[in-house]
């Protein structure tokens, strides 16, 4: 295994699970934390995170990436905003959880020990999945007695590989919530099932993704199925504020540093969704998706274009974010974590 990299096809690396040589797993009872973690092999072990959730009752999953820079360099990408969104998860859901120190090391170890399936320089990434879940025996909707922190990856291909591939969305008019005012800052699974259906019913008729309106008054967009949402209107961006029914996207958050730095006006607020029609683009950022062009979207059977390619202002935070993820672009405001 002192080979530089693991032995992938990495030209045609897709999203199908590659299984990575080690995992990471640390628990913890009423009386312990996380201190403790140790690395394991994979071995012919299948991980679901889903099948974990639905098998012990109480979950939280995070989505982030490891990335080799030109240099060789590997490095993570603000991994203290996912180890901050999980720990006030689990906050919320009544859950013990490894400090903001303990996630990141376990994160470091996970990627460390697979440095090999670290794709080279722009063929993808290694995408991270931390996840909490309750593993001990409960009564009812008790607290469980133990939590476990496990860290596994895969390597996946970048996600638009030539940086102008489009989203085709349907805009859901009725999607039914776990709770009114969907799932606030919490990346529960157990909160998918909905959307899943939404998804399902709406790549049958040949979209790509679904957008959905907000729970409450059914007038306003809230967020695409694993991401935010934005609109360019002139030199101003426009997006969906996370007033507690939005989950709060890591790359949603970069983006918006970064267009204010290159002197856009970002505005996070209620967007009514007639102001489909006065966007001259549209795009979505995400763990998986990075920051992916809109094309079209559906509403009440009426298609909306915009403007995709690279003279856009999409692609141009696009190559800023991605950037500064792999080495590329100098890091002046310490976002990027050098591990090996």
């Amino acid at each position: 295994e002192d080979e530089e990299y693991a032995d992938v096809d990495w030209d045609n690396l897709g999203f199908s699970h590659v299984r990575s040589d080690y995992m990471f797993t640390a628990k913890s009872s009423s009386e312990a934390n996380f201190e403790q973690g140790y690395l394991s092999r994979y071995g012919n072990i299948e991980l679901n995170p889903a099948a974990v959730i639905l098998n012990y009752g109480q979950g939280i999953i995070e989505g982030m990436k490891a990335y080799r820079g030109e240099d060789g360099r590997v490095l993570l990408f603000r991994p203290e905003l996912n180890a901050m969104r999980m720990k006030i998860g689990a906050e919320r859901m009544c859950m013990h959880s490894p400090s903001v120190q303990h996630f990141i090391e376990g994160v470091k170890q996970t990627v460390i020990a697979n440095r090999r399936l670290v794709p080279p320089p722009g063929k993808g990434s290694l995408y991270l999945r931390p996840l909490l879940f309750g593993s001990g025996a409960s009564l009812s909707v008790a607290p469980a007695l133990e939590y476990t922190f496990l860290v596994f990856g895969s390597p996946v291909q970048n996600y638009f590989k030539e940086g102008t591939a489009a989203l085709n969305l349907y805009v859901e008019e009725v999607v039914p919530r776990a709770y009114i005012g969907g799932t606030g800052g919490i990346k529960a699974i157990t909160n998918y099932s909905p959307v899943l259906e939404a998804m399902r019913s709406a790549k049958s008729r040949g979209f790509s993704d679904v957008l959905y309106l907000d729970a409450e008054t059914g007038k306003n967009i809230e967020e695409v199925s694993g991401s935010n949402i934005f609109l360019v209107k002139g030199n101003t961006i426009v997006t969906p504020a996370t007033n507690g029914t939005i989950l709060g996207g890591i790359t949603r958050k970069s983006v918006i540093e970064i267009a204010l730095d290159l002197g856009y006006k970002v505005e996070e607020r209620s967007v009514a969704v007639e102001e489909l029609k006065e966007a001259r683009e549209v795009f979505c950022t995400g763990t998986a998706t990075g920051v992916a062009s809109v094309g079209s979207i559906t509403f009440q059977n009426t298609r909306t274009e915009y403007k995709v390619g690279d003279a856009s202002v999409t692609q141009e935070l696009r190559s800023v974010l991605v950037g500064i993820q792999t080495g590329s672009i100098q890091d002046t405001k310490d976002w990027v974590l050098e591990i090996a």
